[in-house]
């Protein structure tokens, strides 16, 4: 029984807590990624300077930090522009569907992820965000209806015990 109230607990904390499998960064290696950058604003080549880029870009969109988070969108969208090949594109919508992910902006998150897959259908990370960012909106969309239901009843429980005074 108490591995059972155990298993559901998880659930129920999985649940609402997202439990998502996407990676996580601390404000160390983002430190470490913008002294890169600067670095390479030195002198370094084009190649460098934009390899440099994308890394603090990734340390952005996997931060806890919304301000970072908005950050990296940002540097994605400016760059995306100048994607040069199909994989630096599908590299770029992969790192901003999962900006958007983590700033909550799940559709945005979704149809970048699907502009991604469209360049390579079989890609297992995206594939994998694709699931977590839908996972998201069904249960915002289940929360949701639980709210509202939660207000009707409390409304509707209002207007009952108002009547029955009456009565």
């Amino acid at each position: 029984m108490e591995a059972k109230i155990g298993k559901l607990f998880e659930s129920v904390t999985s649940f609402f807590g997202g439990g998502d499998q996407i990676p996580w960064c601390d404000r160390d290696v983002i430190a470490g990624c913008e002294r890169e950058v600067a670095e390479a604003n030195e002198g370094a080549s084009e190649e460098r300077k934009n390899e440099s880029i994308m890394r603090l870009s990734w340390a952005l969109v996997h931060s806890r930090q919304s301000e970072d988070i908005n950050r990296g969108i940002a540097m994605l969208e400016a760059s995306l522009i100048n994607a040069r090949t199909p994989l630096d594109r599908r590299e770029k919508l992969y790192l901003l569907a999962v900006g958007y992910y983590r700033s909550g902006e799940y559709a945005r998150s979704r149809q970048l992820v699907e502009q991604c897959l469209e360049i390579a259908p079989d890609w297992r990370q995206a594939l994998t965000l694709k699931k977590t960012v839908e996972d998201q909106i069904g249960k915002d969309g289940i929360i949701g209806i639980g709210i509202t239901a939660t207000a009707v009843g409390l409304v509707a429980a209002g207007i009952a015990a108002a009547v029955s005074r009456r009565g």
